[in-house]
């Protein structure tokens, strides 16, 4: 209680003391209230409190460009992890929050990438609070990144997207297994574009990304010739690119995507089909064959190199070709 009452002191010389001085100070609290006992008398709801600033929180990453999905994201964890806690932000110590990330994890069986999910949203929002003088100083800068053991995620072979491509089982599906083999583009960006999208003629289209970013990716003619055969069997009014294949000829889910992937690779034991998996087998194709690796992330609409590094795999055949000759 003791510690929640000079923290308290703190926040309220913040404008006032410099770092330094509000170093000395805590000192001089500490041994003063070193034989104190002190009572809590509650005249504030914690929760409310703390809801306060979550909410401002959120609105300054929805100015930011954050999407709605990505504020669900951060107002659910934070809230969870605030209400384990039980405190309130401002009496949050480091040691709070390094136990319900390890009570966390223990309870939940969670992976360290998810920990490290939580424990970096945390990281922003305190260091958020901290800027925004809200608090002294963020109690997870001395919380260190989870450190996550690499692995090698799978990409398609050439053999399985052309049995795919094989067994597609219509035009629609045919054109958008192409599509996203060819481009790299995301799942939600794929569902977004409309025929007029598509420019036919330099064979490229602008797709919109995270945060509401266009850019331009590029396609195959073997994806040309699939997408103008599917446009010219449809007999809907729909401006969306993909569609359902029964009526009312509706744009076409992220989920029946995910769906109709699944099913054709249960059907043709392909493991793990999935939209994303296209992605990362383009990105580890294209640094394979000496795609420059900014040309890739451009490509792709990453932000950081570093994402783009962790999607792209290093053909292992190739590595040992190396090995051969520059070191056998």
């Amino acid at each position: 209680m003791i510690d929640i009452l000079i923290n308290d002191i703190e926040q309220a010389m913040l404008n006032t003391l410099s770092n330094e001085q509000l170093c000395q100070l805590r000192k001089v609290l500490e041994y003063a209230f070193r034989n104190v006992s002190v009572t809590e008398i509650k005249s504030e709801d914690t929760e409310e409190s703390n809801s306060v600033l979550v909410s401002a929180f959120l609105s300054s990453k929805s100015v930011e460009g954050c999407s709605e999905k990505t504020i669900a994201y951060y107002r659910s964890t934070l809230n969870n992890a605030l209400l384990k806690v039980g405190k309130k932000i401002s009496h949050v110590t480091t040691d709070d929050l390094r136990t319900y990330l390890s009570n966390y994890q223990k309870e939940s069986g969670a992976s360290k990438v998810t920990v490290d999910n939580i424990r970096r949203i945390l990281s922003s929002f305190f260091a958020w609070l901290e800027d925004e003088n809200y608090i002294v100083k963020s109690p997870v800068r001395r919380i260190h990144k989870v450190k996550v053991g690499k692995t090698v995620k799978e990409i398609y072979s050439d053999e399985a997207l052309e049995i795919m491509r094989d067994h597609a089982g219509s035009s629609r599906d045919l054109a958008m297994i192409d599509l996203l083999a060819s481009t790299g583009m995301r799942v939600g960006e794929l569902v977004k574009l409309n025929k007029s999208d598509i420019d036919f003629q330099n064979r490229e289209c602008i797709v919109t990304g995270k945060g509401d970013k266009q850019r331009k990716v590029y396609f195959d003619a073997r994806t040309k010739i699939h997408l103008q055969n599917y446009l010219s069997e449809r007999t809907d009014n729909n401006e969306a690119l993909f569609v359902s294949l029964l009526e009312p000829f509706e744009r076409l889910l992220i989920s029946g995507v995910e769906i109709r992937l699944r099913k054709l690779g249960r059907t043709l034991n392909i493991p793990k089909v999935h939209p994303h998996k296209f992605r990362r087998t383009l990105a580890t194709m294209a640094i394979d064959k000496g795609m420059p690796i900014e040309q890739v992330q451009h490509l792709l609409g990453h932000q950081s190199l570093d994402t783009t590094l962790q999607y792209a795999m290093v053909n292992q055949n190739n590595v040992k070709l190396s090995h051969r000759k520059y070191l056998g």
